[in-house]
C-alpha cells in the first residue's frame, strides 16, 4: 500500500529547510509513499528541482484579499485551504516543517483526523521571536498545542529538541532527534564539475546565509576588520564572499567599507548552486548567533572544505571524538578574528579536521539512513491511524 504524504514548507527559495525538503522529496521511497508538496508561494530557485512526480499545491493559487482586515484572517484562509486539499487529495500523513506550517497543519489536520510528523529546525525560544515577531506568546501557545497533537515530533539537533521540550512544555521523551542529512554523492558531482584551479594569491572565505541578525554577519565583518590589523604581510589577503540576501544587506555593505585593501568583501546575492563556491573556498565561515543544524556546514564537510564556526546551537553537535571545526565564540568578533588568524597559520590542523569531518558525515549524516528513519516515522503514523 502506498501512502500519500504531504510535505509542507513556506516556499522553495533556497534556505536550509527548503534544501532539506527537496532532498527528502527526491529520496523518499516511492514504493511506500506518494509525496505531495504544499507551499505558501510558488517561488524559489529550488522549485524547478522538485521531482516531476511530486504535485505542487500553493495557497497563493486561491488566496483572496479580505475586504476588512482582521488579525489572523489570512491564517484562517490558509487553514481552510489546507483542509480542502487534505480531503481532495486523500492525504494519509503530513510532514510539516517550520513554525508557520505547523501552526496551519495543526488545526487543519485535526479537522480531517490526519496524522502528522512535525520537525523543529531551530531552538524555538531564540528563533520564534525573530521569525514571527508579532503575537509571539499566542503563537507559542498554538505551536505547543499543534506539537502535542503530532503523532511524532522530530528535531534536527539535541539542542533544538531540548529547547522545544522546555519552550512548549512537552513530555521529555516526546521529541526524537533526526539530524539533517547530506546527499554527498549528488553534491560532489555538481561541485567538482565546477572546481577551479587553486589560487594562492588570496585566502578565500565564503559565508552562506540569509542576511538577518541571527546569522552574525555584523560580527563577521567586525572580525575581518580586527584580523586585518594583525595580518602578517607574508599571508595572502582575505577575500570574503557573502552569499545570500536579506534585510541587513544594505547596512552590511556600508559596514564592509571598513575593510581595507588588499582585503575585500564581495556580496554575491542568492546563488542556486553554492556547492561550487564552497568547494572552491579555502574555508567556509559561519558566524551565527544560534543554529538548529547548519546545512552549509554539513555541505562543506561533505566537500572537504575546512570550517570556521561559532559554538552556536546544533553546530557544536558536528564535532564528536575528533576535532572537525575551527571554533569561535558567538557574539564575539574578537574570538572570530582569532579563529581566522589561527586557521591561516596552522594548515596541518585543517587537514586533520577535514578527515574527521568526512568520517562524521559518512557515519551520522548520510541521506539513506536519514530517509529510512523518516519513512519509518511516516509509516508508523499511518499504521497507527488505521488501527
Amino acid at each position: 500500500m502506498t501512502h500519500r504524504v504531504l510535505f509542507m514548507i513556506s516556499s522553495m527559495r533556497g534556505g536550509g529547510s527548503e534544501r532539506q525538503t527537496l532532498m527528502l522529496l527526491k529520496h523518499l521511497d516511492r514504493r511506500q509513499f506518494s509525496p505531495h508538496l504544499y507551499v505558501m508561494e510558488r517561488t524559489g530557485d529550488l522549485l524547478s528541482q522538485v521531482p516531476t512526480d511530486v504535485p505542487i499545491h500553493s495557497f497563493e493559487d486561491v488566496r483572496k484579499e479580505p475586504l476588512i482586515y482582521l488579525p489572523g484572517g489570512v491564517m484562517r484562509q490558509q487553514i481552510r485551504h489546507l483542509q480542502t486539499l487534505l480531503s481532495d487529495e486523500s492525504i494519509d500523513v503530513i510532514y510539516d516543517r517550520t513554525f508557520h506550517m505547523t501552526m496551519i497543519a495543526g488545526p487543519a489536520s485535526h479537522q480531517r483526523n490526519i496524522p502528522r510528523v512535525s520537525t523543529i529546525v531551530s531552538p524555538p525560544e531564540l528563533a520564534l521571536p525573530l521569525v514571527e515577531k508579532r503575537f509571539v506568546r499566542m503563537k507559542q501557545q498554538r505551536l505547543a498545542k499543534a506539537y502535542k497533537a503530532s503523532r511524532q515530533i522530530l528535531a534536527v539537533s539535541k539542542i533544538a529538541a531540548k529547547s522545544a521540550v522546555d519552550f512548549y512544555q512537552l513530555p521529555p521523551d516526546s521529541v526524537s532527534v533526526l539530524p539533517n542529512p547530506v546527499d554527498t554523492d549528488s553534491l560532489r558531482q555538481v561541485a567538482v564539475k565546477e572546481r577551479r584551479q587553486e589560487d594562492t594569491s588570496t585566502l578565500k572565505l565564503v559565508c552562506v546565509g540569509r542576511m538577518t541578525e541571527e546569522k552574525g554577519h555584523r560580527d563577521l565583518i567586525r572580525a575581518l576588520v580586527m584580523a586585518q590589523a594583525n595580518w602578517p604581510d607574508s599571508n595572502p589577503a582575505i577575500h570574503l564572499q557573502l552569499i545570500g540576501d536579506g534585510p541587513l544587506r544594505a547596512d552590511l555593505e556600508v559596514q564592509a567599507a571598513e575593510v581595507r585593501e588588499p582585503h575585500s568583501v564581495e556580496f554575491s546575492g542568492v546563488l542556486s548552486n553554492v556547492g561550487s563556491n564552497i568547494i572552491n573556498a579555502d574555508a567556509l565561515i559561519l558566524p551565527s548567533l544560534f543554529e538548529g543544524m547548519p546545512n552549509v556546514v554539513l555541505e562543506a564537510m561533505a566537500l572537504g572544505t575546512p570550517v570556521i564556526a561559532t559554538r552556536a546551537g546544533g553546530t557544536i553537535e558536528l564535532e564528536r571524538a575528533e576535532s572537525t571545526i575551527a571554533w569561535a565564540e558567538p557574539r564575539n568578533p574578537r574570538s572570530l578574528a582569532e579563529a581566522i588568524l589561527s586557521f591561516v597559520s596552522d594548515p596541518r590542523s585543517s587537514a586533520a579536521r577535514i578527515k574527521a569531518a568526512t568520517s562524521l558525515i559518512t557515519e551520522h549524516h548520510n541521506i539513506e539512513t536519514t530517509c529510512d528513519r523518516l519513512e519509518q516515522y511516516l509509516h508508523a503514523a499511518c499504521v497507527k491511524q488505521m488501527d
